[in-house]
């Protein structure tokens, strides 16, 4: 049996995909896949939440996604194949916690965690970083989801009990301590789907203003190269929409280096102010959050204890991260529950997190 957590990333919203930074943290909910070898090259896929099996063929010519959830294993032995991982046919059996549209990662998890028990039971061995590469790669070339690398990283390489800031270029990291303060994560019940629409709008925008810079900063390669002094000189005949984007990006790779700066001195109030400006940008500037997340977060930031709050994921839905004194937790859920419910007419699901471990293989227990 294999296991890989979903995340939450604490701030870097929207900028992995632009080469820039990330701060996330794996958490206590996991997507677990049980494997079995095949003599064939069959995959055989019983999925637990949708009570559900599928099966194909890892000798298919041309695999092609279908729009369900099965993608996301299809696309991930289908990217290790063209890879060169000769894989054996397995019984898989997939049970997942990460509650799905909620803005943790249930796909990256799925993902990883099938990577992972594919290569295993196939004899081979597992490079961390080439798994998180590979996996993202299905999700963007083969799902349709354009995502960037930090949901997979974070799985691989996720530890107990600390934040990982990630250059998503260079693939260098950190382990950053957490602080005492709690994670809370309140999951709006608005789900989303990132594979068409507005997330990858988001990326062509942000294609366009890199081809916009590159034109007086041939360096520029991704948004994470241009400055806020390259915006204010070269970005004033910018579409307005696309300056926005812009300026989100740029100021979100400043507010994630700060903040990995406030882990490292034990700064949690700075860092929650980061986490505050992080989801001011995200409404305003890069507009993917909605009514039930902003709801959620001006909620949580009234609440005594409260250093920070902000939407965290794809937007459009999904959850919200906060970082809390622990006396506070119940005064928080009770006043975030209350006024959620009376704001929406919606009843929030609230998890108090821990950071945890990224994939790994797990004893089978007989009951």
């Amino acid at each position: 049996m294999f296991r890989a957590p979903g995340r939450v990333n604490l701030i870097g919203e929207h900028t992995d995909y632009n080469d820039g930074f990330v701060l996330p943290a794996a958490i206590g909910f996991s997507t677990w896949v049980t494997s079995a070898p095949r003599d064939d090259r069959t995959v055989s896929v019983f999925a637990e939440s949708f009570s559900e099996q599928i099966e194909f063929d890892l000798d298919e010519q041309s695999p092609h996604p279908k729009g369900h959830w099965s993608d996301y294993v299809r696309g991930v032995a289908v990217t290790l194949e063209r890879a060169g991982h000769r894989l054996r046919g397995a019984e898989l059996q997939i049970r997942s916690e990460v509650p799905i549209g909620s803005g943790l990662s249930s796909s990256a998890a799925l993902e990883v965690a099938t990577g992972y028990a594919l290569l295993l039971n196939s004899g081979l061995t597992v490079d961390l970083k080439e798994l998180a590469k590979e996996c993202q790669r299905a999700e963007d070339e083969f799902v349709g989801v354009r995502c960037g690398i930090m949901d997979q990283f974070i799985a691989c390489h996720g530890r107990a009990g600390k934040a990982l800031l990630l250059d998503c270029r260079s693939l260098e990291y950190k382990l950053l301590p957490l602080p005492d303060a709690l994670i809370a994560v309140c999951n709006t019940k608005v789900q989303h789907s990132l594979a068409t629409g507005e997330y990858n709008a988001r990326r062509m925008e942000c294609e366009a203003a890199v081809r916009h810079f590159a034109k007086s900063r041939p360096n520029v390669k991704a948004l994470r190269d241009v400055t806020e002094s390259d915006l204010e000189l070269y970005g004033g005949d910018l579409p307005e929409v696309i300056f926005r984007r812009s300026r989100h990006v740029i100021t979100e790779n400043a507010r994630v280096l700060a903040a990995g700066t406030a882990l490292e001195q034990g700064d949690v109030v700075a860092f929650g102010e980061l986490m505050n400006s992080s989801h001011r940008s995200l409404r305003d500037d890069y507009e993917v959050s909605c009514k039930e997340l902003d709801v959620m977060v001006e909620l949580a930031q009234a609440v005594p204890g409260v250093y920070g709050a902000r939407m965290t994921g794809g937007g459009f839905g999904g959850s919200t991260v906060n970082l809390i004194a622990s006396e506070n937790v119940d005064e928080f859920k009770e006043t975030v529950v209350r006024g959620y419910e009376t704001a929406t007419g919606l009843t929030p699901e609230i998890y108090i997190c821990n950071a945890a471990e990224g994939v790994g293989e797990t004893e089978i227990v007989d009951c």
